[in-house]
């Protein structure tokens, strides 16, 4: 049985994980925009590039500690990157971001399969150079 205070904590939630989409979205869409300082589109582009990436600073297999990074990491570098972004053109792209409707993109995923494939093959090479020493 949900009792009230269950629904409650879990529409927080919700809200909070929306915002927290949307403000990765506006931080990608800040990082492109002439308006804003070079630092502050470093910070953006690599917050953006980390929470939209499947490939974490911690595994997610890892017990408690998997998760810590998406829960802690995330928000701080969201957070650095809004204090860094003008006001008014993070309220312009957080606008932008809440209006549109983001679709998976072929071209990240090819890009992290082509990451995912080349670290294989470095793995496989250093693996038969070290069998070969032997």
């Amino acid at each position: 049985m949900t009792t009230s205070a269950d629904a409650s904590i879990m529409g927080r939630l919700r809200s909070w994980a929306r915002s927290i989409k949307r403000d990765v979205h506006a931080l990608y869409l800040s990082a492109r925009d002439p308006r804003v300082p070079w630092y502050a589109k470093a910070v953006a582009l690599a917050v953006a590039a980390y929470a939209l990436s499947p490939i974490d600073l911690i595994p997610d297999f890892v017990p408690v500690i998997g998760y810590l990074d998406d829960l802690i990491l995330v928000p701080l570098g969201i957070l650095l990157a809004v204090r860094l972004i003008p006001a008014d053109v993070l309220a312009e792209h957080r606008a932008t971001a809440t209006d549109a409707r983001l679709a998976p993109s072929r071209g990240a995923a090819a890009v992290i399969i082509a990451i995912w494939i080349g670290l294989a093959l470095v793995a496989i090479g250093a693996g038969l150079r070290y069998l070969e020493t032997k």
